[in-house]
């Protein structure tokens, strides 16, 4: 990819495509008809055809593109390009063969100040998705919980969590803590500075 195709994408289209591969790659890829495999991979020429089947027009320069700029790494690439899967947040069933990890002390979830009456009072369930997802700092929480309104962050006791012997961690290929469910009791309302 030359430098000038670089520049070439405008960001709007980039958003587009990120988002649209979101949606195909993680939560419905019968909308334009591609499948997944168990891992969720999915073939990239014939994301590219089904794609644009549905509007979305893209070529292999500007996919690598998105998938290189995308600042959450949300999509990877296999080694020759053929193949490309979303990194985590898959509400479809797939394994992306992620190994247990030694999580830090604390972990964060970033979520609306809405949300807080029904975390402390069930905790973070994963719903339609496969793992709760958690940030390994404070400011990538809260970036998080600006998608979703006035945000909050929880301090999630991770070491207490794993200590009980009934809890695992998972590490994303993009840096995202996965774990199946965070009980209210492993939860603190970490208190935002206002500006």
């Amino acid at each position: 990819m030359s430098k000038g195709q670089i520049n070439s994408y405008s960001e709007g289209a980039c958003v587009k495509v990120s988002k649209f591969l979101s949606l195909v790659l993680r939560h419905k890829p019968d909308t334009i008809g591609i499948t997944l495999d168990e891992h969720g991979w999915t073939d990239v020429e014939e994301l590219m055809k089904k794609s644009k089947e549905h509007g979305v027009n893209f070529d292999l320069d500007m996919l690598d593109f998105v998938v290189k700029t995308n600042n959450k790494k949300r999509f990877a690439f296999n080694d020759s390009k053929t193949k490309i899967r979303a990194s985590q947040g898959h509400s479809v069933d797939v394994d992306l063969c992620l190994q247990q990890q030694v999580s830090p002390e604390f972990l964060f979830h970033g979520t609306s100040i809405a949300s807080v009456n029904s975390i402390m009072s069930t905790g973070l369930n994963k719903g339609k998705r496969n793992h709760v997802h958690l940030s390994k700092d404070v400011d990538t929480a809260l970036k998080v919980g600006m998608r979703h309104g006035k945000p909050v962050v929880f301090r999630v006791l991770a070491a207490n969590m794993v200590a009980t012997g009934k809890y695992v961690f998972y590490l994303s290929e993009n840096g995202v803590w996965l774990t199946n469910n965070v009980p209210p009791e492993f939860l603190e309302l970490k208190e935002i500075p206002t500006k």
